[in-house]
C-alpha cells in the first residue's frame, strides 16, 4: 500500500501540506500574491515590478509557503492507519542497560541498552554522524559487548589508579569497523562508573572553521571562546554530582590579574567561564589542570576524530595562511593531555580514529608516526611538522577487529529485527547471507545488509 494512498490524485499542495506531508518542487508556476512573475532578462519581477534574482525569488517563495526546508514527521496520533499498528513496538525495552557491572565476560556478545538520562554523556555531550543515524532509527540506543569492549574496559579499570601519563590510548582499525562505537561504550562506562567525564564527539568541529576564533597574545595561540564555553556547560551538566565535592589546591591566576584563592569549589570556577565568554578558555584549561591533580576521583577525556588535531584547518591567519590545528587553543588542549605534556593524578585519555571525512583524513605522517604503517615512511619531498611526532609519543594502539564474530553480529541482528527496521523474514537465512555480504563488517552488516531489505 502506497503511502499517498489517502490523498486523492489531484490534491493540491494546502492539502498535501495538511496532511503533514511536505512536497519540494521547483515551483516553476508559482505565482506572487500580487500576479503572475513575468520573465525578465536573467530575473523575475516581483509584486512591486523590480527585477528580482533567482535566489531572491527562490526566497520569496519560501516565505509564501512557509516551507522549513525539510520533511515534517506526521504526529504519533495522526498514524492511525493499520500500515503503522504493531503489537509490540517496545520490545527493545527488555534489553539489560548499560551499566559498569554488566560490563564482563558473562554479558559478552550481547546486546545493552543505553539509557540516556537527563545528564547522559553521550546524550549532553552528542555524538558521531553515523551514530546519531543509527539511534535516530532504532527505537532505543543500544550496542553490543564485544571482545574489545571488555579489553578496553579492564585497561580504563586499571587507568582508574594510576596516572593518565602511562594510560593513552587510541582506537584504530578499517572502516565501519566499530571505533565511534567503542568510544562511547567507554565513555559510557567511566560515568556509570562515577569518573569525571570530558567527552569531544566531533573534533573536527574544532579545526573546520564553525566557532569564532581570536588570537591571543599571552599564549600566542588562536582562542575559541565559544566552543570553550559550550564545552564548559555541557561537562558541568554531566558531571555536577562529581563536581560538588571537588575544589582547587592550588591559586588560579585568570585574565586581567583577577585570580581564584586555593580552595575555591570547581562549579564556581566553570560559573566564571559560563558567564563571561571571553574567559572561558582560561577558565578551562583552569579546570583541567584542577582535575589533574586531584586524587578523588579519575578523569577520562575521550577525543572522537583523532586525526583532525593534526591536519592543516580551515582558520586562517590575517595574512591567509592556514593554521594547523595545534595554533588553536581548543586542539592544543587536547593534545597536551594526550601527548602526556599534562595529565591526570588518575585517568585515561582515549582518542578514535575516523576514515569517513577524507578533508580531515590520516594523513601519511600522522599513520607513520603512530606506527599504523612503520614500513612506509613519509615522502622526503613533502615537510613533516615536528609536532606530528611530538604530540604521537607514547600513545599506545588499540586495534579494534575488522569484523563481528558470529555471536555478536546475531545480537546487532536480534536488535534491528525487534526493531521492526527489517523488511523481510528474520531468520537465519537472511542473517547468514546478509553476514556473509558484509563480510562481517559492522557498519555494512547494518546499513548495506538489514536496512537494504527495506528497498526491496
Amino acid at each position: 500500500m502506497s503511502f499517498f494512498s489517502a490523498a486523492r490524485p489531484c490534491a493540491s499542495l494546502s492539502a498535501f501540506r495538511e496532511a503533514g506531508l511536505l512536497l519540494h518542487s521547483r515551483l516553476y508556476a508559482a505565482q506572487a500574491k500580487g500576479g503572475p512573475m513575468k520573465r525578465h532578462g536573467q530575473g523575475f519581477k516581483g509584486n512591486r515590478g523590480q527585477k528580482l534574482t533567482k535566489k531572491q525569488r527562490r526566497m520569496e517563495i519560501m516565505q509564501k509557503y512557509k516551507s522549513p526546508g525539510a520533511f515534517v514527521p506526521l504526529p504519533a496520533g495522526q498514524l492511525k492507519h493499520e500500515l503503522f499498528q504493531s503489537e509490540r513496538l517496545d520490545e527493545l525495552d527488555n534489553l539489560p542497560s548499560f551499566n559498569a557491572e554488566d560490563l564482563t565476560e558473562r554479558n559478552l556478545g550481547n546486546a545493552l541498552a543505553f539509557p540516556l538520562a537527563e545528564n547522559d554523556a553521550i546524550r549532553v555531550f552528542g555524538m558521531p554522524r553515523n551514530v546519531l543515524l543509527d539511534f535516530r532509527i532504532l527505537s532505543k540506543a543500544a550496542s553490543v559487548v564485544r571482545d574489545v569492549t571488555i579489553k578496553l574496559v579492564d585497561q580504563l579499570q586499571a587507568a582508574s589508579q594510576e596516572s593518565s601519563q602511562g594510560n593513552r590510548f587510541v582506537l584504530s582499525g578499517p572502516t565501519g569497523c566499530g571505533k565511534s562505537f567503542l568510544l562511547i561504550q567507554g565513555v559510557e562506562y567511566a560515568a556509570s562508573a562515577g569518573w569525571v567525564v570530558m567527552y569531544i564527539p566531533r573534533a573536527i568541529n574544532l579545526v573546520n572553521s564553525s566557532t569564532p576564533y581570536s588570537y591571543d597574545l599571552r599564549t600566542q595561540t588562536y582562542l575559541q571562546p565559544v566552543f570553550a564555553q559550550q564545552t564548559l556547560e555541557r561537562f558541568c551538566t554531566v558531571n555536577k554530582h562529581a563536581l560538588d565535592s571537588l575544589v582547587t589546591e592550588d591559586k588560579i591566576e585568570l585574565d586581567a590579574g583577577s585570580s581564584l584563592p586555593e580552595g575555591t569549589p570547581l562549579l564556581k570556577l566553570i560559573d566564571i567561564g559560563l558567564k563571561d565568554q571571553t574567559s572561558a578558555p582560561t577558565v578551562l584549561v583552569a579546570l583541567l589542570e584542577a582535575l589533574g591533580k586531584q586524587t578523588t576521583v579519575p578523569v577520562l577525556l575521550a577525543i572522537d576524530d583523532f586525526q583532525a588535531l593534526f591536519t592543516k584547518t580551515a582558520y586562517k591567519t590575517p595574512h591567509f595562511q592556514t593554521i594547523r590545528a595545534w595554533h588553536l587553543s581548543m586542539p592544543r588542549l587536547l593534545l597536551e593531555y594526550a601527548s602526556g605534556r599534562k595529565a591526570f593524578a588518575r585517568g585515561a585519555v582515549v582518542g578514535a580514529l575516523s576514515l569517513s571525512d577524507k578533508t580531515y583524513g590520516l594523513s601519511q605522517e600522522l599513520r607513520y608516526a603512530l606506527g599504523l604503517q612503520p614500513w612506509l615512511r613519509p615522502s622526503p619531498y613533502l615537510k613533516a611538522a615536528p609536532e606530528i611526532t611530538t604530540f604521537t609519543r607514547g600513545i599506545q594502539l588499540v586495534n579494534v577487529p575488522e569484523k563481528l564474530n558470529v555471536n555478536e553480529a546475531a545480537s546487532l541482528f536480534e536488535v534491528w529485527n525487534k526493531n521492526k527496521s527489517i523488511h523481510a523474514t528474520g531468520n537465519d537465512e537472511l542473517f547468514l547471507a546478509k553476514y556473509t555480504e558484509s563480510g562481517g563488517n559492522p557498519r555494512d552488516f547494518v546499513w548495506k545488509g538489514l536496512l537494504s531489505t527495506l528497498q526491496t
